[in-house]
């Protein structure tokens, strides 16, 4: 009889240990942790939390975000951003919370961190326009921080496994280096005239390889990195190079496509480097112009025109805010405000980057780096 009670509670023991395994350790049949770094395609509310000229906290931003009810939460478009949607379709419980925020502690960080802020850059000078932001040196330094918590959290060799195995990193950043920083003349102008176009991508570059680097050397090994999209085309660029509809800045796109074959290269040159790792690279720039270029085929009115915003043939000046004209059809537009896409254009990303093949992502797509 003591065999029996002994035997039985030990069983009881090892099921309890089973079921409670994923609670403890964040792990599960999906994607263990997000964490995302990088500017306002993927910001989920980092700005809210300090004095910026660069916020989505008002409405109608967030009208169809239904985690908040359809309030805004500094998410930079209507809805979920390309980071909370891979994050839904990879399996993630809860979206990545962001890092400055009150609740970004304990357990909440075993989903993951968002680092990202709007006007962020590659280069600490770049959005200085907005006064602060968080360039990617200090979103790394946060993420410094949330490593040692994890260490807490899980103890040492448990955390180290999480972050290798079951984490992705995602970095969306370059659009405001060129937007916010070499474009941007009243700022750049000594720059541009010290600088030419190879000089400052070279720049750009040698940063982002040192940032990337620093980030390994924390226990990241599985990255989704994304190129520039095609800037010249978003409205407010549009608007103010008085452009028709079928039309793109030249320099500005020509300058994201140059970047971007510099952005190639180094994510071979880091994967062949850095033993371990997985570098994945997502060709945004071809994604978003197919969409852009072929817009209707996929249910949309205009790939010009912002849903909301004010200014020009395109509402292409002013952000979006309360004193905004808004759209009726949000679904049926590219661009959600002179800058961002919508949670429609988002969800179109999303898809190709999770499920996608080699004409979007390379060399696998987000499920098959998750379950690398």
């Amino acid at each position: 009889m003591a065999m029996n009670i002994s035997y039985s509670y030990t069983l009881v023991l090892i099921l309890l240990f089973f079921i409670t395994l994923p609670s403890i350790s964040g792990a599960g049949s999906g994607l263990g942790a997000s964490f995302i770094f990088g500017d306002s395609l993927v910001d989920a509310g980092n700005n809210n939390y300090f004095q910026t000229l660069s916020k989505a906290n008002s409405p109608p931003n967030g009208i169809d975000f239904k985690a908040s009810g359809g309030n805004p939460t500094g998410r930079y478009t209507n809805g979920r951003t390309i980071g909370d949607l891979v994050g839904e379709f990879l399996g993630q419980p809860k979206y990545a919370v962001p890092f400055l925020a009150p609740n970004a502690t304990g357990k909440a960080i075993l989903n993951g961190v968002n680092y990202a802020s709007g006007g962020g850059g590659i280069m600490n000078q770049t959005g200085r326009i907005f006064v602060n932001r968080l360039s990617m040196d200090i979103q790394i330094d946060y993420f410094n921080i949330t490593r040692k918590q994890l260490d807490n959290l899980l103890g040492p060799s448990k955390a180290k496994d999480y972050l290798r195995k079951e984490s992705i990193f995602s970095i969306t950043v370059g659009s405001n280096d060129f937007l916010n920083n070499y474009l941007l003349p009243v700022l750049s102008i000594g720059t541009r005239i010290s600088e030419s176009p190879d000089a400052f991508i070279n720049d750009l570059i040698t940063h982002l390889r040192s940032q990337l680097t620093r980030l390994y050397a924390l226990d990241a090994r599985k990255f989704v990195v994304g190129n520039v999209g095609p800037i010249g085309c978003i409205p407010y660029q549009k608007t103010i190079n008085q452009l028709s509809e079928d039309q793109c800045v030249d320099l500005a796109n020509t300058l994201a496509v140059q970047y971007n074959g510099r952005l190639k290269i180094l994510v071979k040159e880091l994967n062949d480097k850095l033993p371990g790792s997985t570098f994945v690279l997502a060709n945004v720039y071809a994604l978003v112009m197919e969409v852009i270029t072929n817009y209707r085929k996929y249910g949309f009115v205009t790939a010009s025109k912002a849903c909301c915003g004010n200014g020009g043939q395109y509402q292409g000046i002013i952000p979006c805010g309360p004193q905004s004209t808004l759209c009726t059809d949000r679904y049926k537009h590219v661009f959600w405000d002179p800058y961002h896409p919508s949670e429609a254009a988002n969800l179109i990303v999303a898809k190709q980057l999770v499920d996608g093949d080699s004409r979007y992502i390379t060399p696998m797509n987000l499920r098959q780096l998750r379950d690398l």
